[in-house]
Parts: structure tokens; C-alpha cells; sequence
């Protein structure tokens, strides 16, 4: 029996034919059908977003919605398809749900799990999660980052400049060694074995983390199978920094 760690609701194959304005998605469904499907993913999608590319979608009942399909995957490698998740508002619910369930030992223990918890110096930022219960430890900080690019079995991130996450890594790195400081790498595609910083589009965001990760900075690069039944854990990827 597969241990799936997340279900997709009922998904809607189709081919891609165009993706625009960041936000947009043409779509041609298995029936015939061409839809304009939510991209929720802002950034270029290096090497996944290939017109032709197999993909899926799910599809809101909400009336309200402008678009009802949201592209969830694409498909990569024709020579071995893999699935690549794409929507960046799921990895956030998938780790809120891995945690509910201890799946990281290297975290420890914890009995309380916040999500969007305020922190920083300024006091603006929100940490994805923050996890405390434990007496004999400090609280852990964890920011979470999904990771969909890849040259042959090592994923990078990030596949462009993000001022963002360079932020995030500082902010991090300031609480260090007061407290825990964790950097979950989300990998959503099953083909890769290891993670690197991607230096090639963001060389400030590399040395950020390398920095940071000789200060105390932790670092989960956690690989996930995807397809269009769920999601699967399936451990940590080896670290190249």
C-alpha cells in the first residue's frame, strides 16, 4: 500500500500550448477543450514549462473563481516522464502536513506547529512555520522553498535572482546561534539525488547560504515523488554546497 503524504483531488490531463503574463496557462484538455488555466507559480520554471508538455489540472467549484483550472503538473523527460509539481501554494500545506506527522527526524522533538509566525528585527517578516514544545532544545525556525529545476539529478534553487529569498536567508542567519534555524528545500519531481544553491542565477543567494550554513543554518533538501494520485516522501537529498 502507498504511504501518500498528500492526495490530488480529481486532476484533468491536457497538453500545454502557451504560458503567459506569468499567471496564465493555455491548456488543450484530453477532450478537446481549450482552457485558460491560474499559474501559480511566478518565477520562469526553468526547464519545465516546455509548450507540448503533458500536464494537469485541477478545477475549483467556486463560482467566484475568474479561472476554475489550475495547472498542478508538468510532465518532463520524454526519454524517463517525471512529474513536476508546480502550484507554490501546496508545498506549504504538504510540510504542515508532514509535520503533523514527525517526518523529519532531523527536527527532533516538537509538540506545537505555527504557521506565518512573525519574526526579524523589523518584526514584518513571517517565518513559514515555528515549532516549539520541546524544554531541552530552542525553538526551530523553518522557511520553506519550492525547488522544480534541475540538471540532471541535482536540483537547484533558485532557477532565477530572487531579493526574496536572499532576504529570507539573512533574516535566518540573524538568529543564529540563539536558536534554530532551518531551510527546507521542497524538490517536487522524484528525479533528483541531490540539491545544490543555484549559482548560475542568483550567485548572491549561494554564497548567502553557504554563509549561513557555516553560522549554524540547517538545511532539508527533501525529495517528494509526484504524480497525479499524490504526493510521496522520499527522503533527504544529498547536499552540495
Amino acid at each position: 500500500m502507498i504511504d501518500w503524504l498528500y492526495r490530488y483531488p480529481t486532476l484533468y490531463p491536457g497538453i500545454l500550448l502557451k504560458r503567459y503574463k506569468r499567471f496564465f496557462a493555455d491548456v488543450q484538455l484530453d477532450s478537446g477543450e481549450v482552457v485558460t488555466a491560474h499559474c501559480p507559480n511566478t518565477g520562469p520554471m526553468t526547464g519545465v514549462s516546455t509548450i507540448g508538455s503533458a500536464v494537469q489540472l485541477s478545477k475549483s467549484d467556486n463560482p467566484q473563481r475568474k479561472l476554475a483550472y489550475t495547472l498542478e503538473l508538468i510532465q518532463v523527460n520524454d526519454n524517463e516522464p517525471t512529474w513536476v509539481g508546480v502550484n507554490t501554494a501546496l508545498p506549504n500545506r504538504v510540510i504542515k502536513l508532514a509535520l503533523a506527522k514527525n517526518l523529519f527526524p532531523e527536527l527532533g522533538e516538537y509538540s506545537q506547529v505555527k504557521g506565518e509566525v512573525v519574526y526579524g528585527q523589523d518584526k514584518k517578516s513571517r517565518v513559514d512555520f515555528f515549532l516549539t514544545g520541546n524544554d531541552n532544545q530552542p525553538p526551530i525556525y523553518l522557511e520553506v522553498k519550492n525547488t522544480t529545476w534541475c540538471q540532471g539529478t541535482l536540483a537547484l534553487f533558485p532557477d532565477t535572482e530572487t531579493t526574496r529569498g536572499q532576504k529570507h536567508l539573512r533574516e535566518l542567519t540573524a538568529l543564529l546561534p540563539q536558536t534554530r534555524a532551518v531551510m527546507l528545500y521542497f524538490i517536487n519531481r522524484g528525479d533528483c539525488v541531490e540539491f545544490a544553491p543555484g549559482d548560475i542565477t542568483d550567485p548572491v543567494y549561494g554564497k548567502l547560504l553557504r554563509d549561513a550554513i557555516a553560522l549554524g543554518l540547517e538545511v532539508l533538501p527533501c525529495r517528494f515523488a509526484v504524480s497525479p494520485e499524490g504526493i510521496r516522501y522520499l527522503g533527504l537529498a544529498k547536499l552540495k554546497v
